[in-house]
């Protein structure tokens, strides 16, 4: 497994690598997604209280993680009944690249944030084994990344991931609650329709 080259930012244990990825890398992950999206279509989730998020998702793997009113949870397939896509291999290559972690993903996140949507803060606990890192992949429009405690509320610092940033949520700082606050319209031009994705590597199961 080759070491990533780019030195690592500590912010709250959570290990960030500004501009790990140039910009082919970038559009090859985007042209990833975009067959992703097609087997697999964005859906705007509802919490258990039926509210709707402002972030669209969908995932890739063996499992893809689902919000309705029974609450979170990963499943074997879309809301629509097909399953969901294969990790693409240039998603799984910057997993094998940062993770660290013996184990491959079997579920990558496809988050798409358009003006406006943000992500409130919460802990990624749904998975089997914490043990295991969660990484994310931050493409096109700038967005601003709060990191919390592990347990709700005190003090949270903050920074913005742009497009090409990757960081690692693992070991003391794998439960940390982290959310986004909002996203910076126009500050990136990869994305042909504009807006953020992120996604984010897990082993759920």
């Amino acid at each position: 497994m080759s070491e990533p080259h780019v030195p690592a930012l500590n912010v709250r244990g959570v290990a960030v690598y500004p501009g790990l990825l140039d910009r082919a890398a970038q559009e090859a992950l985007a042209e990833a997604v975009r067959g992703i999206v097609q087997a697999a279509p964005l859906f705007r989730p509802v919490t258990a209280r039926g509210r709707e998020m402002s972030v669209r998702m969908t995932s890739a793997g063996s499992v893809g993680w689902v919000s309705d009113r029974r609450g979170y949870r990963y499943e074997p397939r879309h809301p629509s009944g097909v399953d969901w896509p294969p990790i693409p291999p240039e998603v799984l290559a910057v997993w094998r690249r940062v993770s660290g972690d013996a184990a491959d993903p079997d579920c990558c996140l496809v988050n798409f944030y358009d003006e406006g949507a943000k992500m409130g803060m919460h802990q990624d606990r749904d998975e089997a084994d914490v043990s295991h890192p969660v990484v994310s992949i931050s493409l096109g429009d700038e967005a601003l990344f709060r990191i919390g405690n592990r347990e709700r509320g005190g003090k949270t610092e903050s920074l913005w991931l742009r497009s090409g940033d990757v960081l690692v949520m693992g070991g003391d700082a794998r439960l940390l609650h982290h959310g986004i606050d909002r996203v910076k319209p126009g500050t990136s031009t990869l994305l042909r329709e504009g807006g953020r994705l992120n996604l984010t590597l897990r082993v759920a199961l």
